[in-house]
């Protein structure tokens, strides 16, 4: 049942900077627009929210990593941890998860942690660590199951209860990266690269031992390096993207990418039919799991929102973009192109099927929806980049709420908080817009604007014209002007001594045709 708007939790934001991170109360600010400050700046390396947001991970100097309750910010417990490389907080912060340098094979530098107890509840030796393969142990975001990519298997364990060790295994030859189901924890995907001839692979399987004798959905595809895998709340669908070094058309330089869609129940397993040819750049769920958006192509790209049977529901047009966010509330999307991109923004309403705004923030390095749904936060980071670093706030419908300047800004999230915690998003925008805040134009303040027009509309992308051709149209319009009496245009400069001398022959001439010619009609 959907929260009242009075009742909902305070929106909170975690800014780090070179001297520590701090805590400010989120959005709407009441003092002249700036944001109160919960918690004062504390000296750290690294901090990071568990994902349901109930807990907050610090990691200080000397390998100290604290861990605090993130409503009261009082110190549960900290760990001290010689030569630790990585650390991983599970998503409801009950088991900390840390990879230290091995000095020999016999030594278990990978061990999970209970938060509340400080002791270790499983341990084991990881020679090296990757992308793939951290978090070594992997959660669903219900902490219901845990399991762990081993060679040739997954292993899965009791989440409650570690001390039981692996529970069961499922088996799977050549297996190189797995995914679990996010809520319900019901199921794992398992990707198998291309071997020996044989086609790669991305199957389905249920958790459960008593369910993985068969794979629930498979899909097979050729020229394969890589693959993206992304499952939706409710654990119904899974989206593959499929990414292969090599592109055999030479249309791209950074290879190709393909869009699979795969079904628990097995009533899908093929290709999403996308309108345009090129990479997939991004490609995000809805919160409700019944819808996704994909933004793909060559440059200008697509975007299209998709329901869970992969018919399209809404096109969204083409434009420089590269990345897609979804309003947790489901109502709203943004598309943007960052990175190489200027910075483009559009705000679309996905449920009346209509664009609310268009804005540009300019070298965002990270951007994300509030868990309220009624503001979209941008910001550039070091040390991405080392200049201009700022935080931006935006309405939901692209005008600027709140800006600020820093010298060098390394970090800033939303506090995460289930979105079912705040009410309906109609109500809460209209809440926003019943209050009067005061529009401050100022540098390093925000500005307020209810209406649901653009701000700073982006202009559309001129053709390239190289150095040696930027002043061609000039050039054309000098030559071929009726200075030198080519064409009958006209000129607002002064003639020529040239041009006036052949414009007098060419009078002097006309003057004697019509001579010769009224001469010769007397004649007759």
């Amino acid at each position: 049942m959907a929260a009242a708007v009075g009742t909902s939790p305070a929106l909170e934001i975690l800014v780090r900077e070179p001297e520590g991170y701090s805590i400010w109360n989120g959005p709407p600010f009441s003092n002249n627009n700036q944001p109160g400050i919960k918690l004062e700046k504390v000296a750290c390396t690294s901090a990071k929210f568990s994902e349901d947001g109930s807990r907050l991970m610090v990691t200080k100097a000397d390998s100290v990593i604290s861990f605090y309750d993130s409503s009261t910010l009082k110190e549960i417990r900290s760990f001290q941890i010689p030569n630790v490389v990585a650390s991983a907080l599970s998503p409801h912060g009950t088991y900390l998860q840390t990879f230290q340098k091995a000095t020999t094979p016999q030594e278990k530098n990978v061990v999970l942690w209970s938060v509340e107890t400080g002791d270790p509840v499983y341990q084991q030796f990881q020679k090296n660590m990757t992308k793939a393969t951290w978090p070594s142990i992997r959660f669903s975001s219900d902490e219901a199951v845990a399991c762990r990519l081993a060679t040739n298997e997954i292993q899965f364990f009791d989440a409650a209860d570690f001390s039981k060790g692996i529970s069961h295994r499922l088996r799977i030859s050549g297996v190189a990266a797995v995914e679990l189901s996010k809520a319900p924890g019901s199921h794992v995907a398992a990707f198998v690269p291309e071997s020996k001839g044989s086609p790669a692979s991305v199957q389905i399987y249920a958790c459960g031992k008593e369910l993985q004798s068969q794979p629930l959905a498979r899909r097979s595809f050729f020229q394969c390096s890589t693959v993206q895998l992304n499952w939706n709340n409710g654990s119904t669908g899974l989206l593959v993207v499929v990414q292969s070094d090599v592109d055999k058309t030479n249309q791209s330089y950074y290879g190709e990418s393909k869009l699979h869609y795969l079904t628990t129940d097995g009533t899908h397993e093929g290709l999403v039919s996308l309108r345009k040819e090129g990479p997939i750049h991004d490609v995000q769920w809805s919160y409700s799991g019944k819808e996704f958006a994909v933004v793909y192509g060559f440059m200008p790209a697509n975007a299209t929102v998709f329901d869970k049977k992969c018919k399209p529901l809404l096109e969204l047009g083409s434009g420089p973009y590269n990345t897609v966010r979804w309003n947790p509330k489901g109502k709203f999307l943004c598309l943007a192109g960052f990175g190489n991109l200027p910075g483009d923004m559009a705000f679309w309403d996905i449920i009346d099927k209509k664009q609310l705004g268009t804005t540009r923030a300019e070298c965002s390095v990270t951007s994300e929806w509030s868990a309220d749904g009624r503001y979209f936060m941008t910001a550039t980071t070091a040390p991405r980049l080392q200049v201009d670093n700022c935080i931006k706030i935006f309405h939901y419908n692209g005008s600027l709420f709140f800006k600020k300047m820093f010298d060098k800004l390394f970090q800033a999230d939303w506090k995460p908080e289930s979105p079912d915690k705040f009410g309906e998003i109609a109500e809460l925008i209209k809440s926003v817009d019943s209050m009067k805040v005061e529009e401050i134009k100022s540098q390093g303040q925000g500005s307020t604007s209810k209406k649901p027009a653009s701000v700073n509309p982006p202009q559309k992308p001129a053709a390239y014209r190289p150095p040696h051709a930027k002043n061609a149209a000039a050039v054309q319009a000098e030559v071929f002007s009726d200075n030198y009496g080519l064409f009958g245009g006209s000129t607002t400069g002064e003639m020529s001594k040239n041009a006036l001398r052949n414009k007098k022959k060419r009078e002097k001439q006309k003057e004697k045709k019509a001579a010769d010619a009224a001469a010769a009609s007397d004649a007759t």
